[in-house]
């Protein structure tokens, strides 16, 4: 017997119901339906005619094929971005900031589809889903507010010698055509997120969808349509990313990547893109440091959320937590508690906030993770199984810092805590990762978050709650290369997505 014969019963076999804007995106006329390539404003098949099963994590069930691109899609997509350059530069900034705001109205229009699509391909809660996809559809609304932060700047040149008699004017333009790779995690949002700004900035996208969980973000490309962004803006394409991935970085005509993924493919990608500008959105490692003054039950409260949350899916995941020694074991009491209130199973059922991972290979990865650290003298005191793509939400106690779920990113409900003797103590283990995206400190003293916030090498420092990027208003990214370079947030990723020009007129 295993867990899930005493979790929430699997309900009906899953299916997606599509959102009437589906249109020429989706063949219908088969047993599942069948997702398109976007290219050049055409919904089409690849070229040889390759599809590939979307498989739902909930039951492994194939929900819908999609098409398989393969390098001559691929070349047809970025030629397609280049040649529509130069009229879309020309469309003034206020007519793509309408697009923006009219893909809104669209994909509100559709919220539920959508959500219910994030259900069945990935796994989420409908709660997760619609947030998901509610906050895809605010990101399109604050596109206005990130191209205020596209400034040029005017210098005198007689502040120098060689520059006397002349003046300076620097613009920032677009920088040609935007690679977009969104990660499985959050399928519409996070490559949403690359696409939105790359647009009003001014390029053209070719946007790779994630592999295992596809469906919504070509419905979004449909939402753009709807919307009326012209053909061969963005083009979308699915398929497997070691197969086209290298292709799309490398590409002459292609201007700048934007990533978010693993580390591995991220560094496989940079060495492909080289010299490209580069925005990677990598991996994550947060540390969650417990002060012995800490208010324990929002820390306990917020941690787990961090840890669980997406089926702790996130790469700004609470993956350690490093509680001080006069607290730890009301933490854990705590904790444990707590955590058996985050019931596992089939997403769909009442009750349940912890739905499957993206696949089963992603669960046996997280299970391999929990055994190491067992095997090194940690504790399991409550979950730690796994079936299928399921795996328990898991609190794990005493671990060791030889454990690699100290270092490593744990991508699954895992929530593994450490003893530490003070803050120095848990600001050394802390930095001690290779990763440096988040960490998050409990504490009711301002010196100490002070210190830690100071001290903390990442992109991202949390007071008194869980790392979350949210929609991007406070700018994220990561400090060391294993978590990657460049700043997501409101007008950051419009910087990414332009360059500098300097003209120098004579005075």
């Amino acid at each position: 017997m295993g867990f899930l014969d005493t979790a929430p019963k699997l309900g009906q076999p899953v299916r997606i119901s599509l959102p009437s804007i589906a249109g020429p995106a989706v063949i219908t006329d088969g047993e599942v339906p069948a997702f398109q390539l976007l290219v050049d404003g055409a919904w089409r098949g690849a070229d040889a005619g390759d599809v590939f099963d979307v498989r739902s994590p909930i039951d492994g069930s194939v929900i819908a094929t999609a098409a398989k691109a393969g390098e001559d899609d691929v070349l047809a997509a970025i030629d397609a971005a280049k040649r529509a350059r130069t009229t879309f530069r020309q469309l003034p900034a206020a007519a793509r900031l309408e697009i923006c705001s009219d893909a809104a109205e669209v994909l509100g229009q559709h919220l539920d589809d959508f959500a219910d699509i994030i259900v069945a391909d990935l796994g989420k809660t409908p709660e997760q889903a619609r947030t998901e996809v509610k906050a895809t559809k605010e990101r399109l609304g604050l596109a206005r507010e990130e191209v205020r932060k596209i400034f040029g700047e005017y210098l005198p040149g007689d502040w120098i010698g060689d520059t006397k008699g002349k003046e300076g004017i620097v613009l920032r333009e677009p920088v040609g055509t935007v690679a977009a790779f969104g990660p499985f995690n959050y399928p519409l949002f996070l490559a949403a997120s690359k696409i939105i700004p790359a647009l009003a900035a001014g390029n053209t996208v070719v946007a790779k969808a994630p592999s295992d969980d596809p469906l919504a973000l070509v419905l979004f490309a449909r939402v753009l349509e709807e919307a009326g962004l012209p053909d061969g803006v963005l083009n979308l394409i699915t398929g497997s990313g070691g197969q086209i991935g290298g292709l799309l970085a490398e590409h002459d005509d292609i201007s700048m990547i934007s990533f978010t993924g693993s580390s591995g493919v991220g560094y496989r990608i940079a060495q492909a893109a080289s010299p490209k500008p580069l925005h990677l959105e990598l991996g994550g490692n947060a540390a969650a440091i417990i002060c012995g003054d800490a208010d324990l039950e929002l820390a306990v409260g917020r941690t787990l959320v961090g840890a669980f949350k997406n089926a702790g899916q996130r790469c700004d995941a609470v993956s350690r937590v490093l509680a001080e020694e006069s607290v730890y074991d009301d933490y854990v009491a705590r904790a444990v508690t707590e955590a058996e209130q985050w019931v596992v199973g089939d997403p769909r059922a009442e009750g349940v906030k912890v739905g499957p991972l993206v696949n089963p290979d992603a669960a046996e990865t997280v299970q391999r993770l929990v055994a190491d650290a067992v095997d090194k003298g940690a504790k399991v005191l409550l979950g730690g199984e796994v079936e299928a793509a399921y795996h328990q939400p898991t609190v794990l106690v005493d671990v060791p810092l030889d454990a690699e779920i100290i270092w490593e990113e744990t991508f699954g409900p895992v929530l593994a805590v450490a003893r530490v003797t003070d803050l120095d103590a848990a600001l050394e283990v802390a930095n001690g990762s290779r990763y440096g995206l988040d960490s998050a400190v409990f504490t009711r003293s301002l010196e100490q978050a002070w210190k830690a916030a100071h001290a903390l090498e990442c992109g991202m420092v949390h007071v008194n709650d869980a790392p979350a990027h949210g929609v991007g208003h406070f700018p994220f990214g990561g400090h060391k290369p294993h978590s990657g370079i460049g700043r997501e947030g409101l007008g950051y990723s419009i910087d990414e997505c332009t360059r500098v020009k300097t003209v120098v007129l004579p005075t």
